[in-house]
This record gives C-alpha cells, structure tokens and sequence, in this order.
C-alpha cells in the first residue's frame, strides 16, 4: 500500500505560551519517530497553503476574516484560555487546511491509497464560527467539504478518537445527511458535549462516549458495538480520520488508558471499512496528543498500520 506524509516546517512556527501542552515539540517527537527505517517507503510531501474559498465551505467568511485580523506581528493574542495566536500561527493554519485538502486530491485521484497530515494547531474543536480547544479551523470538516465539492462525492464519514470530544465537527455537520460524525472520546471532559442523545438533525451524529479509566477493551467495544455497524450501514465513499492520541495512557489532559496497540488496531478496522466501501479512500488528519512519547509511538503505530493495512 502507498501512504503519503503531509508535514512542513511552518507548523513549528505557530507558537503557545510556556507550559502549554499543544507546543511545536509534538511534530519534533513525530519527525523523528518517522525517520526510522520502517518508514523508508512513506512517501513525503509538504503540506500547500490552504485556500480561503475551501475554508468558506465550512466557517463564514465573517469568522475566517476576523481571524486573519487578530493574528498578531509580535507577541501572542490569545482568544481564550487555551487557544494563542503568534506570528507564524497564520500560515501553519492555512497550511493545515491545504494539507487536509491535498490528501483528499491524492486519495481521490488514487495517486496514494491513504494519506496521514501531520499537521499543528489541531482542528476538531473549531465551530463554525469560534476558535476554541487549541483549535482555529476545522481541518476535518474542510476536508469532507472539499471532497463533496471538488470530486463529487457524496458521503463523507468522519470518525474521530480523540480524547475529547469533537465538537466543532459535530456543530458544523449536525443538520447534514451527507456528512456522518462518529465519536469516541472520554465523558466527563472537555469542552463537555458528545452524549449518547446528541445523535444530530438527521441522526449523522454517533457518540460514543468512554468513562475516565477505560482501557483498550472498552475502546474496542465502542467501535465495534456503536460505531462500525453505523459506518457500515451509511456506506461513506470517503473515509476522513480525525487522529487525537491523547486517549493514551501516559497523555496529560485525558484519563483513558490506550496504548499505541490499541490505535493500530483501530486504523486497520477503519481501513477495512475504507476498502468495503470507499476504494480504500482514508484521509487522516492529526489532532491532540500532548505526551510526547506516547504521541510519537502512537502515530508510529497508526502510520505503519496505514502503510501496511
């Protein structure tokens, strides 16, 4: 199988205050993890500017707009208690969204089989039109927007195992029977939606919700139980990853207990559901993961299951 890297030095210029856990050492820990050589055959690429008009499709041009004005010269700007603007914030956001939207071409253009954006600041807690959670622009949602518009597809599914809950993605697609959002993440946690009954206007939206203290059998039952049927029977035609490891044992901010074992396991699940019913179309887009060494190992482990199937 071919499995394209999307990265680019921009995304360590997007910088946060001292301390706070979504720093530019998270794609240090990743770089070097994927310069090992079981990684030799990853193909690389760099991550283009996104476009303004691929943004719109998701965020109102009121919103993008007031964002790009608050992007500071010098300093920091921050918009609330844990999401900072710096001076090379700007580009590292825009080039996430162009990464995001360039896996979609690759896989859809079947130049690759699937696609990973290694991509920072992350994207799932982005509304339609708030920043919040670290997060600015929903790459996710970009992406399934992208795909619906540029390439005529259209289902799009969305399954995100971050830790905590996606709740951008789940405001941006929760009238739309195009667009189905399946989550695990731990419950109670930030920011505080994702409850079994939030199943959106159109019954898209698939909540899972995990426990503090669940460990890779409940994480295995979630999928299993109450969210791979619902893919199944949706039928996607693309298959879009919102990829958080901070669900893992050693990470900081969550209280589950999965190691990189489990996120292997779950890649290969999905990228059976990809083979059944998207021609193996995958796009998977980095989100939290805040443990450096739990980070790299479980990007590791995720990258080698795309590569590998």
């Amino acid at each position: 199988m071919s499995t394209l890297l999307l990265h680019h030095t921009t995304f360590l210029d997007h910088l946060t205050p001292i301390g706070h856990p979504e720093r530019p050492d998270r794609l240090r820990a990743i770089d070097r993890i994927l310069e090992d050589e079981r990684f030799h055959a990853l193909e690389r690429d760099l991550a283009p500017v996104g476009r303004v008009e691929d943004i719109a499709r998701a965020h109102p041009m009121s919103y993008v707009n007031s964002l790009h004005v608050k992007a500071p010269k010098e300093g920091l700007v921050r918009l609330d208690a844990d999401t900072t603007l710096s001076p090379g914030s700007w580009e590292a956001i825009l080039r996430g969204v162009g990464g995001a939207c360039r896996a979609v071409d690759e896989v859809a253009e079947k130049r690759v089989n699937n696609a990973f954006s290694a991509s920072r600041p992350p994207g799932h807690h982005a509304e339609r039109g708030r920043a919040m959670g670290f997060c600015f622009f929903n790459n996710a949602a970009i992406a399934a927007r992208y795909a619906q518009s540029q390439y005529g597809v259209e289902r799009v599914a969305i399954v995100d195992f971050d830790v905590h809950h996606g709740n951008g993605t789940q405001d941006i697609f929760w009238s739309d029977p195009t667009v189905m959002y399946c989550s695990t993440h731990q419950m109670p946690l930030y920011p505080g939606s994702g409850a079994l009954s939030e199943t959106g206007d159109a019954n898209t939206i698939v909540n899972a919700p995990l426990s503090p203290g669940a460990d890779g059998a409940d994480f295995r039952e979630a999928l299993d139980i109450a969210i791979l049927p619902r893919l199944e029977a949706f039928r996607p035609d693309l298959l879009i990853l919102s990829a958080g490891f901070d669900a893992h044992i050693r990470d900081p901010l969550g209280g589950l207990n999965l190691t990189e074992t489990d996120f292997a396991r779950a890649t290969k699940s999905l990228m059976d559901v990809a083979d059944r019913h998207c021609d193996g179309r995958l796009v998977s887009i980095l989100e939290g993961g805040y443990d450096l060494e739990g980070l790299a190992r479980s990007v590791a482990a995720h990258v080698l299951t795309l590569m590998t199937g």
